[in-house]
């Protein structure tokens, strides 16, 4: 676990609302890489930057067990111009610890990863916690992903 800051970006892409209360995240989150592969998202999100994917959870109804959204997309350059359908957010950044989930992505290694995290002793901001699938999540079989928890400073 590194501690980095993270400046403020925008993402763009599709999202649904869930909790991790009963593993209703895992079926919901499921659902939308479903429909994110299925429905090519990431080839109509307008002015990307790169070909990452980010998995966005934010506005937090407490902590990681209350009700939160789930964006699913790219980063973006600005939000004028969100496709039907799709979502459009701004994020402040800040302080951020890091974490890697390495494995089979298809398997639990992400969830697993977020499981160890809920059991460390982080000042949690609850603002904005995020995945970056880039590069090395290609094969998913043996995927590695980066994952970003933001921090109270």
């Amino acid at each position: 676990m590194n501690r980095i800051r993270i400046k403020p970006f925008k993402v763009i892409g599709i999202a649904v609302r869930t909790s991790n209360a009963h593993e209703g995240a895992a079926q919901d989150i499921g659902a939308l890489w479903g429909k994110f592969m299925g429905e090519r998202v990431l080839d109509r999100i307008p002015n990307k930057q790169g070909s990452d994917v980010y998995c966005v959870y934010t506005e937090y109804e407490g902590d990681h067990m209350k009700p939160y959204t789930t964006i699913l997309g790219c980063r973006v350059k600005g939000l004028d111009d969100i496709p039907d359908g799709m979502v459009g957010k701004s994020f402040v950044g800040g302080n951020y610890s890091t974490f890697v989930a390495k494995g089979d992505l298809t398997k639990g290694a992400v969830s697993d990863a977020w499981k160890d995290i809920w059991q460390t002793e982080l000042n949690r901001s609850y603002d904005a916690d995020f995945e970056v699938y880039g590069e090395k999540a290609q094969n998913p079989m043996d995927g590695e992903i980066s994952i970003f928890v933001g921090i109270r400073p």
